[in-house]
């Protein structure tokens, strides 16, 4: 295991800007290479507000990140946001063709120096059950589980190193969700550490299968389980959300 985190906050904390309402409390937390990171807890408890301040998409009012050991200026945000992906419950999807849609980061100055790769795109996509035609389907014609896998091939075939997902299967049938965490999987192959993944998740089950690091946020507070995700009726041995 590297010595070095590729993510790692320090005291990270965010408040609501009109109330004054601590919603993060000062967290400090650790991603390493090869770690795969559920997070639980109520609804409203501040888990997507971490995972928004981990990805650098809202202004943070204290802490710091640093990502592979140094800290993560305004210069280095670009490259950053890069590297750490953010996948939401409900994808952005543009008009057009799936291939439309995976096609359209390269035209951004921020990945110009690299080109689509059709077969790639297509390899995703057979990874997630779907067949050789579904690149040319239409976007209209997508459900939502097929709107959330393209997405998800969006962003993977542009090499990040850290995926975090903000319940990216919260309002699919149990088919999508089993062919986004296939895909998912696919992408963590053990034989190439070098990834990671945080997924918020209000269903234990699914914490479960994806993770085999399990957190839980309440009320701003995040604290790691020592096993991994229990069952309802159980309680795991707990620490704070330190490694």
């Amino acid at each position: 295991m590297p010595d070095i985190p590729i993510v790692e906050t320090f005291d990270l904390c965010r408040r609501d800007a009109e109330r004054g309402q601590v919603l993060l409390q000062p967290t400090s937390f650790s991603l390493f290479a090869g770690d795969r990171v559920a997070v639980t807890g109520p609804s409203g408890s501040g888990k997507s507000v971490f995972l928004r301040a981990l990805a650098l998409l809202d202004p943070l009012d204290a802490g710091r990140i640093e990502w592979h050991g140094k800290a993560v200026s305004r210069i280095r945000m670009p490259q950053y946001r890069r590297h750490i992906a953010y996948i939401r419950q409900r994808p952005a999807i543009l008009d057009g063709t799936v291939e439309d849609n995976l096609r359209y980061p390269y035209t951004l100055r921020a990945y110009r120096d690299v080109r689509f790769d059709r077969e790639r795109a297509r390899s995703f996509a057979e990874q997630a059950g779907r067949g050789g035609d579904f690149l040319d389907r239409y976007a209209s014609e997508l459900s939502g589980g097929e709107a959330q896998i393209t997405a998800l091939i969006r962003v993977l075939q542009l090499e990040p190193e850290v995926l975090l997902f903000d319940e990216p299967t919260a309002s699919l049938d149990p088919e999508s969700s089993h062919a986004i965490e296939a895909l998912v999987n696919a992408w963590l192959d053990p034989a190439d550490a070098r990834r990671a993944s945080v997924w918020v998740s209000h269903d234990l089950a699914q914490a479960a299968r994806v993770s085999d690091r399990h957190l839980t946020m309440r009320a701003g507070v995040l604290t790691e389980i020592t096993q991994p995700a229990a069952p309802p009726g159980t309680q795991g041995d707990v620490r704070e959300g330190t490694r």
